[in-house]
Order: C-alpha cells, then sequence, then structure tokens
C-alpha cells in the first residue's frame, strides 16, 4: 500500500514532458502536434477539392471530345430524302446504285460501293449486288466510275482477252483484281458471269479459242447433222463434239482415250491409231 502511494506521488511529481516510460518530450514538440496534426488536414481536403476539380475537368473534357467524335462520324441525312415506311430500304428514284435507309422514319441516303446496284428485293440481305441480278428499269443514272491500276470498276467480274482468248475472268473487289481461269474447253460470259460453252459466248471466236473446226456435214434424212464426235488431232485423251457446227471440247481423263468406233471414250489399250 506504501509503495503504491510513492509511485503515483513519483508520477504526480515527474518533470513536464517526460512520458511513462521514461522517454523525453519537449514543451516545443507537444505544442506543435496540434499545428501539424491541423496542416494535415488542411491538405488533406485541399487534395480532396483538387481531385475533384480535376475530375469535373476530365469528365467534361471526355464528354466533349465524345460529342465531337459523334459530331464527325454521323451519318449525312438528305434533306430530300423521305421514307415510304418507318424502316427500310427503298430506292432513289432515277439511280440504280443509290438508296434510301429508313431507320424510324429517318432516312439517310447511301450509295452501293461502285460497281454494284442497289436490288430493292433485297429486304434483309446486304442490299447491293451485281448488275446481271438487278433490274435498273427506270434508273438509269450511276455514279461516275472509278477504275484502279487492275479493274475498270471497283467491284465486278470482268473478260480477260480478245475474242480468241475468252478463257480468264477478273474478279474485282475494292478496286483489286483476282484473275480465274475457266475449266478446260470453256470460255467466260460477260453477260451471265459464268463460264459457258464459247459457241454460247457472243464475244468468243471458239474455233480460234479451241484450235479446231468442225467438218461440214452434208445433212441426211436418216443422219443427224446437228451433233458429231471428232477426235482431237493434238491428243488422244481430248476429243470435240459438233453442235450445229460448232465445236466443243470434252477431256476423257487419265487412262482413257476416245474411241472412233464408238464415238466415246474408252480405255486406252482398246484404242488403236495413235
Amino acid at each position: 500500500m506504501i509503495k503504491a502511494r510513492r509511485a503515483a506521488a513519483a508520477r504526480r511529481s515527474l518533470p513536464f514532458g517526460i512520458g511513462t516510460e521514461g522517454t523525453w518530450i519537449s514543451p516545443t514538440t507537444m505544442a506543435s502536434r496540434p499545428i501539424v496534426h491541423l496542416l494535415i488536414a488542411c491538405g488533406i481536403l485541399a487534395a480532396t477539392m483538387s481531385l475533384n476539380q480535376n475530375s469535373r475537368f476530365s469528365n467534361q473534357l471526355f464528354d466533349n471530345q465524345f460529342n465531337r467524335g459523334l459530331q464527325q462520324f454521323s451519318p449525312k441525312r438528305g434533306q430530300s430524302a423521305s421514307c415510304p415506311e418507318k424502316n427500310g430500304r427503298f430506292p432513289v428514284q432515277n439511280q440504280c446504285d443509290a438508296y434510301i435507309e429508313c431507320i424510324d422514319g429517318i432516312a439517310e441516303e447511301k450509295l452501293c460501293p461502285e460497281g454494284l446496284f442497289f436490288n430493292p428485293e433485297a429486304r434483309f440481305n446486304y442490299p447491293c449486288g451485281y448488275p446481271i441480278d438487278i433490274d435498273c428499269t427506270g434508273r438509269p443514272n450511276l455514279q461516275p466510275a472509278n477504275p484502279s491500276n487492275d479493274c475498270p470498276h471497283q467491284y465486278g467480274y470482268f473478260k480477260i482477252g480478245d475474242h480468241q482468248h475468252c478463257g480468264q475472268f477478273m474478279n474485282c473487289v475494292d478496286g483489286r483484281g483476282y484473275v480465274f481461269d475457266c475449266p478446260e474447253g470453256l470460255a467466260f460470259n460477260p453477260q451471265t458471269y459464268r463460264c459457258d460453252w464459247p459457241d454460247q459466248v457472243p464475244d468468243c471466236d471458239a474455233e480460234t479459242f479451241l484450235g479446231f473446226r468442225c467438218p461440214e456435214v452434208r445433212n441426211d434424212f436418216f443422219l443427224d447433222a446437228e451433233i458429231k464426235f471428232y477426235r482431237s488431232p493434238a491428243d488422244c485423251h481430248h476429243y470435240y463434239i459438233c453442235v450445229n457446227g460448232r465445236p466443243r471440247l470434252q477431256n476423257c481423263g487419265i487412262g482413257n482415250a476416245f474411241n472412233e468406233l464408238i464415238d466415246t471414250c474408252d480405255a486406252a489399250e482398246n484404242v488403236t491409231g495413235w
């Protein structure tokens, strides 16, 4: 009991600035602590206000840039365009490669890629197609041609060569040309975009292209003069069918040859005369 009272008295008698652990704390340090705490609190408040201001400025700057971007990339709407229906695609009067796209009653006039035409029947598919598939009656005008180094138009199929060289064509995509060969003996038909018999292609000289001319055949009541078979003078694997006096090249394939005795392909060992 006496020891406890002495310890309490000793603590009350400690000099100002002595901690309970015996460490020295100066009066100046003790007095400056509230000031330091106040300065720290003011600094935190100022930093918070600055961050909030910077955040508002950054958001405002982003919004302004975003809005400018929307204005820059927003589609141009034709002043004279109108919507027959609230949604859909509709032809432009007098122009075959233009159309009006309506979304929620807002009309936007658009152009097909150069070389393609608008197809009014394409309700849900891509609205532009190749000229052979689209009727432009009443819509004769087109945008100006935009040829490239390879192609006469940006899109389309085009014949390569003249009337004596009919077996190649070019597919143009975005102004780049890709060359293709028709299967052997066939010629590209620009009216159908297909490889066809040369005698069915108006601007192809079938005889010069194939290197064969059908012999003249005397009409006979008992003989069919419309279709005749002839072996190729170049090799035994090929032969020609003459239809109405025009040649068409055929290939018997590997291991076979044209047999004139039966007018058809046969095993090569059964064919003589070569």
